[in-house]
């Protein structure tokens, strides 16, 4: 295992990551880069497919008994860290219930990105781990927004139709769609179905993230001055909850069965904060949420934070716990 330093260095060194970095650059020094219109969403469909299909031809591989143990891990995990978020949110750092419903939403799902770049990290570093865990990802990306929603209904407003808007949205969003679907494909076609298409979901897999953390980079730059408005709290909250997060992660993974390098990136999971799945839902049940407390708190501190450092500091505490327990 690669120590600390050397895997925050080879984090920083990842083509990804300084990708989303220069993106936060171009955007500070006012450049006139911009994605054509579109190709944002054309990126996000193809890493969703990509991981869905990869995961799906592993999960051919894969049993249901080693698969059930980690599943009900990730169930439980998407609703202990929205309530435990929820309560600290509005009884410790005095949000309001609305606000403090909207950032647990989206600290409770995951990041699709965050999780490719974890598994490149291992990959990287010659780590393996279970062939199932894009099956974790999509079944982590909804529960805990409806765990965080459900908190905030005392305080809302919501009429039967507008309900039934949420959870059409929730289940039918894009991400949903590709990740399962992708699984499905990937496991009903084998290894000779994934064949046909791996020098494109495979080799091109991460040249698209590197233009995909392009464009991510030039919107955290635009929203880089939002940590003026929302004050020093959320920004400790930021970066202390991931860490937390995650060493529940690693011990109910290695509760589950699941291998260090499975731990580890299901720990990045847990770490993790949706910036695409969670904001569609809080702007159709929490309009009046704050915008610029949930994305900022979402993708302007733990994105980064997770993608330069975060996940290498899981790394290491996965092999801690590992290496005692």
């Amino acid at each position: 295992m690669l120590n600390i330093t050397q895997s925050i260095g080879g984090s920083l060194s990842s083509p990804m990551v300084l990708a989303f970095l220069l993106g936060i650059i171009a955007t500070l020094i006012k450049s006139d880069l911009k994605f054509p219109e579109g190709m944002y969403l054309g990126l996000t469909i193809f890493l969703l497919f990509a991981i869905g299909l990869k995961g799906g031809h592993k999960l051919s591989h894969a049993s249901i008994s080693e698969f059930i143990l980690p599943g009900i891990s990730a169930i439980a995990v998407c609703i202990i860290i929205p309530i435990a978020n929820f309560f600290l949110l509005t009884k410790l750092l005095g949000f309001s219930t609305v606000n403090a419903a909207a950032i647990s939403a989206h600290v409770g799902s995951v990041s699709v990105v965050t999780f490719s770049q974890v598994s490149i990290m291992l990959e990287k570093s010659g780590i393996q781990y279970e062939g199932f865990m894009p099956a974790i990802l999509a079944i982590m990306e909804v529960p805990a927004i409806l765990v965080a929603l459900f908190l905030a209904q005392n305080s809302l407003q919501v009429n039967k139709e507008e309900r039934r808007d949420l959870l059409h949205e929730l289940f039918t969003n894009k991400g949903i769609v590709l990740l399962i679907g992708g699984i499905i494909i990937g496991m009903l076609t084998g290894d000779d179905g994934y064949k046909q298409v791996e020098p494109l979901y495979d080799g091109m897999f991460k040249g698209i993230l590197c233009l995909f953390l392009l464009e991510v980079g030039l919107v955290t730059g635009r929203r880089l001055f939002d940590l003026t408005k929302v004050g020093p709290k959320l920004l400790i909250y930021g970066i202390t909850m991931p860490i937390v997060h995650a060493v529940i992660g690693i011990i109910l993974a290695h509760v589950s069965g699941l291998s260090e390098g499975g731990a580890i990136v299901f720990a990045t999971l847990c770490a993790s904060a949706s910036y695409i799945a969670a904001p569609a839902a809080v702007r159709i049940a929490l309009p009046d949420a704050n915008p610029t407390y949930y994305l900022t708190a979402a993708l302007v501190i733990i994105f980064p934070f997770n993608l330069t450092i975060g996940i290498s500091i899981y790394m290491k505490l996965a092999h801690l716990i590992y290496s005692v327990w």
